[in-house]
């Protein structure tokens, strides 16, 4: 029997010996032993990079976005209009991934779930 029956997918400790591979109960994920690391790897490595805007678009860096909604700014007077066109964003980790500079407000760090692709 494997060392560890914790599915790679999504982290279910029931895994169980199916002859040559591992089965998952919890959402069905087939995988060997031996592929286990190597794919757990590859799909944190796809996870973090894939940046996607309010449509489902995926974001790269120097991409130009519109904001979809008003956004409030601590010590502003006013929000940030929804219609305000971002240039040059740069993508990032955390929750707030995209740094880029407003004009008229400077730099900001927003969501991508307040943009969308210009």
């Amino acid at each position: 029997m494997p060392e560890s029956t914790q599915c790679p997918k999504c982290q279910s400790p029931y895994g169980y010996p199916t002859g040559t591979s591992m089965m998952c109960p919890e959402c069905g994920h087939e995988w060997t032993p031996e592929e286990e690391s190597e794919t757990v790897v590859a799909a944190e490595e796809v996870d973090s990079t894939i940046v996607k805007d309010a449509n489902g678009n995926v974001l790269q860096d120097g991409d130009t976005v519109v904001l979809i909604k008003d956004l409030p700014v601590k010590g502003a007077p006013k929000p940030i209009k929804a219609g305000t066109k971002v240039k040059n964003i740069k993508l990032t980790s955390g929750d707030h991934n995209i740094d880029c500079k407003i004009d008229g407000f400077g730099a900001m760090a927003l969501k991508s779930i307040y943009v969308r692709k210009a």
